[in-house]
């Protein structure tokens, strides 16, 4: 099942005036037992409040907030996590990125997490959220080194369905990449243009406004956890595993993007024992 394009076709900057920019700056460290929020930069509004430690020392849990609750034309947000060797650090989001709609700039989201040797990194992040018209520029990279190791999400929603609307125009712009060491372990990119009639495409969306990609990076699954993870389902809408080396990857296609999320946190219950030694126990937040 494919839910993107991989085509190359960045998105122009435009002349219209900068937005808001707004920075993070996160680094997590591994002292004996413990893993700690080492340091925390910020810049504008994007931040976390504090760490969370509800499974005890090991795992150190933050929300990452953006106060705004949304992202407009021009502006530019960026999270830059560093996990030192054998960190073991979760992160998620209190709702969904919202997306609005733009009357040419372009708005920019650049996320790079990098994971030392040893280390655990949980990206789970609640979906975006595109309205009508919105023009999105969205990167997300993950950088493993040695025998780091990444379960992560990214589930984005076109158009408020939930009020009728469609993503009938704007465009956005979307690269995952995750690399370990010299090696490209998985890499898509796509270009949605609002509108087009790609988005009813078979071969992309199917006309399904909420797609998403998981990825569990820098081990290899064997097969009981695979044939676990490939017996879930989503309640609605499509789903599809497929084993790569060194690396897990989940699409999803449907019409809810609380389907998809349930549907990931599913394969998140299989892979999270088999990656990290520990039983899932579902951030507080989810349920807020």
């Amino acid at each position: 099942m494919a839910a993107t394009a991989l085509v190359e076709d960045p998105i122009p900057a435009h002349a219209a005036p900068a937005g808001w920019e707004a920075r993070l700056e996160l680094r997590f460290e591994r002292e004996v037992s413990r893993t700690v929020l080492a340091a925390r930069r910020h810049i504008g509004p994007l931040r976390v409040q504090k760490a969370l430690y509800p499974e005890g020392p090991g795992v150190c849990q933050v929300v990452v907030v953006h106060p705004p609750g949304g992202i407009v034309g021009g502006d530019s947000l960026t999270i830059e996590v560093d996990a030192g060797p054998r960190a073991h650090a979760q992160l998620t989001t209190p709702g969904a990125a919202k997306w609005y709609r733009s009357v040419g700039s372009v708005a920019r989201s650049d996320t790079v997490l990098r994971i030392g040797a040893g280390a655990l990194v949980e990206w789970l992040p609640q979906e975006t959220m595109l309205f009508d018209g919105a023009r999105a520029a969205i990167r997300l990279r993950i950088e493993l080194a040695g025998d780091a190791r990444l379960i992560g999400w990214d589930v984005t929603h076109l158009g408020r369905t939930a009020s009728g609307e469609r993503f009938a125009s704007g465009r956005m712009h979307q690269s995952l990449e995750v690399v370990g060491g010299d090696t490209m372990l998985w890499c898509e990119r796509a270009v949605l243009d609002g509108g087009s009639g790609a988005l009813q495409s078979g071969a992309i969306l199917n006309g399904a406004p909420v797609f998403g990609t998981m990825v569990a990076a820098g081990a290899d699954v064997d097969n009981g956890v695979l044939a676990a993870c490939r017996a879930a389902s989503p309640v609605s809408g499509a789903g599809a595993v497929t084993r790569l080396p060194h690396a897990l990857v989940a699409r999803y296609r449907g019409g809810c993007a609380s389907a998809a999320r349930t549907y990931f946190a599913s394969l998140w219950r299989v892979l999270r024992p088999a990656l990290a030694g520990r039983d899932a126990m579902p951030p507080r937040i989810w349920n807020t």
